[in-house]
């Protein structure tokens, strides 16, 4: 272990690698072979009354090989080897417990970061499991007062800091459950498919016990009073993709409380990154309730609490210093707009007529959409203001969306004025044309935006028609 330790602090992991690799092999070959535990390096100077028990061997052995387990989960995380990493980290959590060596702190918030990985696997059972195990066990160490109770300010802070931290892993165990049921249950124009759902629900009644039972021996962590706390805690959050709204709503609440828990911690003085991202998350939680909720009014009432909290940090935040998270604000407000918009759209629809103040509320998110894209597109610009010939990869697909969306806005805007009808049109066909020009000047865009670019050619030759029977009109 040490000479594992030594090679790695040099930055030689293979070298490391192969010390803790042998160490693992040393241990395995010892508890078959010979299975007592064996004697502790210091007990060779010491006196036969000093000895130490069985047990206390035992305790120290098993510890030398949590830590080859650890530092294994660490090297191999060095070199990319993710799952193994993950599947050493897990067991080193669960030794750990068992042996009663650890750290609760950061005990738990090794348990928050495997969760993450469990995440990016879809395994939300797993990653529920080391989340509830993290909460428990973490709760434990606010609980244990220190020696002398001579907790620094720092200390609390510090432990405050690890609480807020558990909980924006808890955000991302519920967005990822619920943005992961969205792609099962959407259609191809992206709402709820109402077929897909039953098949889903009936599918979903035949294999709950089964699955649960088989894999739950898997992963569980610690001893049994700290089982049942866990398995209580599990229990206030599903881990089973939510099929309807009052389902995602039970999750979409349990995300929201965590939010609300690490933002008190990560406030904007002093947290401005952290902080904006737990409210996009936030956001990004308020927009995939909204579609599992099937009536209109309601799903633009939600689409306003994301305006209202996004705008409320935009404003305040200067693009100089926040470049990056300045243009993914403003391409988020753009979007939501244009969703709002398309939704009072949809409930026009249903009226006999379009009253006036439907279309000045239809007008109005359009324009508000607009003026975000253009926002976003002009942060786009060199100092010069002019826009790039090229487009760099990672702005590339969100400029010619925010493009190909100003075009679809200004085709919706509702005019009885001809003249502002031609002009908008007309404005909408430039845009449209940019993205046409534009793959035939640089062919590797193409991959990036082919649907929209399939749209783009369409409208191109249809509107110079449109706009010449209306030119007509006002002859």
């Amino acid at each position: 272990n040490n000479l594992g330790i030594l090679w790695s602090l040099r930055d030689e992991i293979k070298t490391a690698q192969t010390y803790l690799e042998s160490a693992e092999a040393l241990y395995n070959q010892y508890m078959k072979e010979d299975g007592n535990p064996p004697l502790d390096p210091s007990e060779h100077f010491m006196a036969e009354e000093e000895k130490i028990t069985d047990q206390e061997r035992s305790k120290r052995f098993e510890e030398a090989y949590t830590h080859t387990l650890y530092y294994l989960a660490q090297v191999y995380q060095h070199l990319e080897m993710i799952e193994k990493a993950a599947q050493y980290c897990h067991t080193t959590l669960k030794r750990q417990l068992e042996y009663c060596g650890y750290n609760p702190v950061e005990w738990a918030l090794n348990a928050a970061t495997l969760s993450q990985y469990y995440l990016s696997k879809q395994s939300f059972m797993e990653a529920r499991h080391c989340l509830a195990a993290a909460s428990v066990i973490f709760s434990q160490a606010v609980q244990v007062p220190s020696a002398e109770d001579s907790e620094t300010e720092q200390d609390q802070q510090d432990l405050r800091q690890r609480k807020a931290e558990i909980a924006r892993c808890w955000i991302k165990y519920c967005l990822n459950l619920l943005q992961s049921a969205r792609k099962l249950l959407e259609d191809n124009i992206g709402e709820l498919d109402p077929d897909r759902q039953l098949e889903l629900k009936a599918e979903r009644k035949k294999e709950e016990d089964e699955k649960e039972k088989g894999r739950k021996k898997a992963v569980l962590f610690g001893t049994s009073d700290i089982c049942d706390s866990v398995l209580a805690m599990e229990e206030k959050v599903s881990c089973v993709f939510p099929l309807d709204f009052q389902e995602a709503r039970e999750i979409f609440l349990v995300g929201q409380n965590y939010v609300l828990e690490a933002k008190e911690f990560f406030q904007v003085d002093g947290y401005v990154t952290d902080h904006i991202e737990i409210v996009q998350d936030h956001s990004a939680l308020f927009k995939v309730l909204a579609f599992f909720e099937e009536d209109y009014e309601r799903r633009c009432k939600m689409h306003k609490r994301r305006l209202d909290m996004l705008e409320s940090i935009y404003v305040d935040l200067n693009p100089q210093y926040y470049l990056l998270i300045s243009r993914q604000l403003q391409f988020e407000l753009a979007d939501t707009y244009y969703e709002m918009m398309d939704l009072k759209i949809a409930i026009g629809n249903r009226l006999e007529e379009l009253d006036s103040h439907t279309i000045k509320k239809i007008n109005s998110l359009a324009q508000l959409a607009i003026k975000y894209y253009e926002l976003f597109l002009d942060s786009l610009r060199n100092p010069d203001k002019v826009f790039p010939e090229q487009l760099e990869e990672d702005v590339l697909r969100p400029a010619m969306v925010a493009k190909f969306h100003i075009a679809r806005l200004y085709g919706k805007l509702i005019t009885s004025d001809n003249k502002k009808q031609l002009e908008n049109m007309q404005t909408s066909l430039e845009y449209y044309s940019f993205l046409v020009d534009y793959c035939e000047k640089y062919p590797d865009a193409v991959h990036a935006i082919e649907t929209e670019l399939e749209l783009s050619k369409e409208m191109v030759d249809l509107l110079p028609t449109r706009m010449e029977r209306l030119r007509a009109k006002l002859l």
